[in-house]
């Protein structure tokens, strides 16, 4: 799930032609130095570039939104043409913006957008010609092939979204092992070339920023330098880590149970294609397989009650918007409902990972989705709008601000709001008979459910840019991608794949934020940024009872507080922002381990006697 806006097309690409070198002619020896450059000068450079970016990234962000939702021979040119002009322009201005970073005297506001931007590019492209124009058309070519792409389920061809849905209810493992393989070996296999010459182009563009490499150039994108972002998400890691293990210790025993030795092991990594998610990245969808008797049995299943009640698509998203109303958020606009994509259309290809959209930095919000009615596409719903209602809370601000404090931030608010989908929350709204409530004593059943998504997905959001910054450093070549990827696979989320993989395969670009170079630790800040976010807004409620039953639904005060860290944008480092909501200027995983701490002491009780790790 990704945001997607002004300032994301713009620098996030990376991209504009280099300028033209005019000839050089001989300088007269009698020509006077040229005058040095002044804190004036700097000012007028910030304002120029922020205009050409916005002029621009307005015919990007429409380019890119078509190339999305209509994937053709022609729209893939129009967008790869787009993203290599975008891409010249961003290096061009992150090379002015370090000449100007050397003049004594800059106001703070002056250097804060300087920094965006010399570091706000995804993918920098060198200078040299063409180059702009090759690594644009590769990353297209990426993500046109991850849209295209086909797995097989029986033989038969099943597309990208029908393929995540099976993957989560499916309990054949010879069928689930076809269609985690398919994916794998259609989708991943062909990028593997691709992708290293886009590494081997766009580290070049990076050295000419002065980085040592892309990865580099991410992890300083976080008010710290790179080796002190590395050292924060290791810290955060080994936080967070128990709760993983724990977890990871009781479905390994639970999937040997129902599948027995010769497909999972009762010891060593979890197979993983038995976890419901093409990725392993969220293992939810296999909730029943794990649920403990009694306590598990939840009384209700979102999917089915929105069924019931006779949701579609739109409803679903009405919804959403109901909650952030609730809020005191203004409703979306009239455009929003009539220029989103809600459902994979029946006549063209599209990508339907879900993303959000601000095409005009102003009130253009769009979200594209493929939205299928159950309980996994509720809450994305609420996280994409998430994404909407912080793109608009910041459109009044800079260009260059207009985005969230950290990218982190902007993950982490849907997800945030999403954990008030507690029982209370779905009575609210008219979806559950409050009979059907579940009583405390199915506390471990509702916490392992969230813990199955939240949990779990931490080891992944961690080693997808663990796996890239040894890519781009060079610590991983080329001929080692696919073994490099098993290793990390297995070191942080103990799974392996159903079948041995050899260099031959490119698992990594299986994920869409890979081909797509979509940085990814955000997503891993995310998960731990909302459970701060979902404390101190209960604590601003008020509410006193366990805290995964708090829902901050219908509370305008805490609505006000989190609209003012919204309004923010990137105009302040990230702390400041942490700080107006939170109180807090540490990010910290303490406050999903508080939020867990009943089912960790369950778990550590059921798992007495098993082996631990991997």
């Amino acid at each position: 799930m990704i945001r997607t806006g002004l300032s994301a097309i713009a620098l996030s690409i990376g991209l504009a032609s280099a300028p033209a070198l005019a000839e050089k002619k001989p300088v007269a020896a009698t020509a006077p130095a040229p005058a040095a450059l002044t804190p004036a000068d700097a000012d007028a450079f910030v304002a120029d570039a922020e205009k050409q970016l916005f002029d621009f990234s307005i015919d990007a962000s429409r380019v890119a939104w078509v190339n999305a939702t209509y994937i053709t021979d022609d729209t893939d040119a129009l967008a790869a043409k787009s993203g290599a002009d975008a891409t010249r322009m961003a290096v061009q201005f992150a090379l002015e913006a370090a000449k100007y970073r050397k003049i004594d005297g800059l106001s703070p506001d002056t250097i804060r957008k300087l920094d965006l931007l010399r570091g706000g590019i995804t993918l920098p492209a060198p200078t040299t010609p063409g180059a702009a124009d090759e690594l644009s058309t590769i990353v297209t070519r990426m993500s046109s092939q991850y849209g295209k792409g086909r797995g097989t389920l029986d033989g038969k061809p099943i597309s990208g979204s029908d393929i995540e849905a099976a993957m989560g209810t499916t309990r054949d493992p010879a069928k689930l092992k076809e269609m985690w393989v398919s994916w794998h070996d259609n989708v991943g296999a062909p990028m593997h070339d691709d992708y290293a010459r886009m590494v081997e182009i766009s580290n070049k563009g990076a050295h000419e920023l002065g980085y040592k490499d892309v990865g580099a150039m991410w992890r300083s994108g976080y008010d710290m330098s790179p080796e002190e972002f590395g050292a924060l998400t290791d810290r955060l890691w080994r936080q967070v880590e128990p709760l993983y293990r724990a977890l990871h210790t009781y479905v390994r025993w639970k999937l040997n149970e129902k599948y027995g030795d010769t497909v999972q092991s009762k010891t060593g990594p979890i197979r993983a294609d038995l976890l419901g998610n093409m990725w392993a990245q969220e293992w939810g969808n296999i909730y029943d397989v794990v649920a403990p008797k009694g306590a598990g049995d939840l009384g209700f299943d979102t999917g089915n009650l929105l069924k019931a009640k006779g949701y579609d698509a739109i409803k679903m998203v009405k919804a959403g918007e109901g909650f952030y109303s609730s809020l005191g958020f203004a409703p979306l606009p009239d455009t929003f409902w009539t220029r989103s994509q809600f459902l994979k259309p029946a006549d063209r290809e599209v990508i339907c990972h879900a993303s959000a959209w601000d095409i005009d930095s102003v009130d253009d919000l769009r979200i594209k989705m493929c939205i299928k009615v159950n309980g996994d596409d509720f809450v994305t719903v609420h996280h994409e709008l998430g994404h909407n209602y912080y793109q608009r809370a910041y459109n009044k601000l800079p260009f260059l601000y207009r985005n969230g404090a950290n990218d982190g931030f902007h993950e982490a608010i849907g997800d945030f709001v999403a954990l008030s989908i507690t029982p209370k929350y779905l009575v609210d709204i008219g979806l559950l008979d409050p009979a059907k409530v579940p009583s405390e004593d199915k506390d471990i059943g509702l916490l392992l459910r969230q813990a199955m998504d939240k949990i779990a997905f931490l080891p992944f959001g961690l080693l997808i840019d663990k796996w890239r910054w040894g890519v781009f450093s060079g610590v991983i070549q080329p001929e080692g991608y696919q073994a490099a990827w098993d290793a990390l696979r297995l070191q942080y989320q103990g799974v392996v794949p159903p079948v041995e993989r050899d260099d031959t395969r490119f698992d990594p670009g299986a994920k869409y934020h890979v081909p797509a170079s979509v940085p990814y630790t955000r997503y891993f800040l995310a998960r731990l940024l909302q459970f701060q976010f979902y404390q101190a807004a209960c604590q601003q409620a008020g509410f006193t009872g366990p805290l995964h039953r708090c829902s901050i639904y219908g509370d305008k005060a805490v609505g006000a507080k989190l609209d003012a860290m919204l309004a923010l944008g990137q105009s302040k480092p990230w702390p400041d922002a942490l700080e107006a909501f939170t109180g807090s200027r540490e990010i910290s995983g303490q406050a999903m381990v508080d939020y867990f701490a009943p089912l960790k002491a369950w778990l550590d009780e059921q798992n007495k006697g098993k082996p631990s790790g991997w």
